[in-house]
């Protein structure tokens, strides 16, 4: 059975709209007979890093600091394919951001060069071999999630793992007022789950339709323009 841990960095949890497409996407593995475990990394007490190396050169594999990344790092450690879900912010929701940062233990303090960068990996008894991005953002293009794609696949060439794609649903809002083409977009995102544990990819073809557009770039930016105006005239009120 394959172990799959996600982490949803949303601050809004399971009523953010990210929750609206991974819910149908781990409910596709769940199908496919993965074994998924869902945490919200709002509801977690996960402190920054402290940037000490201790878990680097005094205690590898150990982190000295005392909260609920102790009870993660196990699952973490057993799961096959970890699936980071966030929305896009500037880059990422602080707390999304800290338990990034603090995967730091389950690597090796091992550098070696790979296509001119330094790498390390996982240690050998982390089971990770895959990494799946889930992102929703509010604007028109998929350009978008630059910052938080390269976030992703940076986190699995550092790891030595594969990077397996991205889920990336923007203008996510809108799913709301199209229920048509939000129902295409679920029932893509829950095949594109069930194929991510059975076949080990996801097909291109579900991918787009997860990222359709729901509207016109110019006007998706009027309304959003339009939408502010209005806000600011009513605080002069």
């Amino acid at each position: 059975m394959t172990k799959v841990v996600a982490i949803n960095g949303s601050a809004r949890m399971e009523k953010g709209y990210t929750a609206m497409v991974l819910t149908p996407f781990l409910d596709g593995m769940k199908e496919a007979s993965a074994s998924v475990e869902l945490f919200y990394a709002k509801r977690l007490n996960v402190k920054p890093c402290t940037g000490t190396f201790h878990c680097w050169y005094k205690k590898p594999g150990q982190c000295y600091i005392l909260d609920s990344m102790q009870s993660l790092y196990p699952k973490l450690r057993e799961a096959e394919i970890l699936v980071l879900a966030t929305p896009v912010y500037i880059p990422l929701p602080g707390e999304m951001q800290n338990l990034i940062n603090r995967l730091c233990p389950l690597l090796e303090p091992i550098l070696n060069k790979q296509h001119g960068r330094t790498r390390a990996r996982f240690h050998a008894e982390v089971k990770i071999s895959k990494i799946v991005l889930v992102s929703t953002c509010g604007w028109w293009e998929m350009g978008n999630f630059g910052t938080v794609l390269r976030i992703a696949k940076e986190l699995a060439k550092d790891t030595n793992v594969e990077f397996a794609g991205a889920v990336l649903r923007p203008h996510a809002y809108l799913m709301v007022e199209n229920k048509e083409k939000a129902t295409s977009i679920f029932e893509a995102a829950r095949r594109a789950g069930y194929q991510l544990v059975t076949k080990g990819n996801m097909p291109k073809d579900l991918l787009e339709i997860i990222g359709q557009p729901l509207i016109s770039e110019e006007k998706l930016r009027q309304r959003s323009n339009e939408e502010y105006e209005s806000a600011k005239g009513g605080e002069k009120d």
